[in-house]
């Protein structure tokens, strides 16, 4: 696969609370992968063990490498730290993946392979691209999340077919040019939020379709403050960006080149 012999360094955002069970395991499919791939695990202090257990990883392989914070703070939170980490080193590519399988860690080398081909700026994992690919969800959870992808899609103007999906795969021009400090969201629409400002800015977003599993180990992180965060944000993207519906640069987002 020549596409991938000359991929450029990537690397993998796992943020961690509570996944003693799947730490080990997810790190070590990560490191199998048929490319190399570095994996920063980002733990917000969980009291199961796992940021204890990375560390064990990160002392095996110098793939690995373990960020801590000191207490839990939320999924928007702990990825802005864990991309702040990945801009002051020179990756390539940084992706976003849950640690709980629900993403398949296989589907990294066609990120890769769009984002080359595409010369796209951000690219997402779909789970209702091409119909749907979502396997042991209750018929609850699936409609709440196709609702939602609609409801932002009606909101914000953005094309895609899953805006809320947490597995992407950022250039780092596009991620550069992000003022993290300034990003609100802290719930799963974060994943909304990052999206609209690059989407609204212009850059390149292309979409995969992946399959998506509802995790086997370990409980979800959804909430009803989750919930009704990710109501409000997409109203507030929509006044960020003129009351449009199509991109526009928004300058208090953006960081001056």
């Amino acid at each position: 696969m020549e596409l991938l012999s000359d991929m450029s360094q990537t690397l993998l955002v796992l943020p961690t609370y509570n996944e003693a069970e799947n730490i080990r395991p997810m790190v070590e499919r990560l490191l199998n992968l048929e490319i190399v791939i570095d994996v920063l695990v980002v733990d917000d202090n969980s009291p199961d063990g796992t940021g204890d257990i990375a560390d064990e990883l990160a002392e095996l392989n110098k793939c690995v490498h373990v960020l801590h914070r000191q207490e839990k703070d939320g999924l928007g939170r702990a990825y802005c730290a864990g991309f702040a980490w990945a801009l002051e080193r020179e990756y390539d590519f940084v992706f976003e993946m849950d640690c709980d399988f629900s993403h398949n860690p296989d589907d990294i080398v066609r990120f890769l392979e769009k984002a080359e081909s595409e010369n796209a700026d951000l690219v997402l994992g779909s789970r209702y691209c091409e119909g749907i690919r979502v396997i042991n969800w209750p018929i609850s959870r699936l409609m709440l999340s196709l609702f939602a992808a609609k409801y932002v899609q009606i909101i914000t103007g953005m094309p895609f077919t899953d805006p809320t999906g947490g597995f992407k795969c950022f250039r780092r021009r596009a991620l550069k040019s992000i003022n993290l400090d300034k990003v609100k969201a802290n719930g799963y629409s974060f994943q909304v939020e990052l999206t609209h400002i690059l989407w609204r800015c212009g850059y390149k977003i292309a979409e995969v379709p992946i399959i998506f599993t509802d995790r086997f180990v370990g409980t979800s992180k959804m909430s009803g403050k989750i919930v009704r965060e990710a109501i409000w944000m997409v109203w507030r993207l929509w006044l960020q960006n003129g009351l449009r519906r199509r991109p526009r640069k928004n300058k208090s987002i953006i960081k001056p080149q």
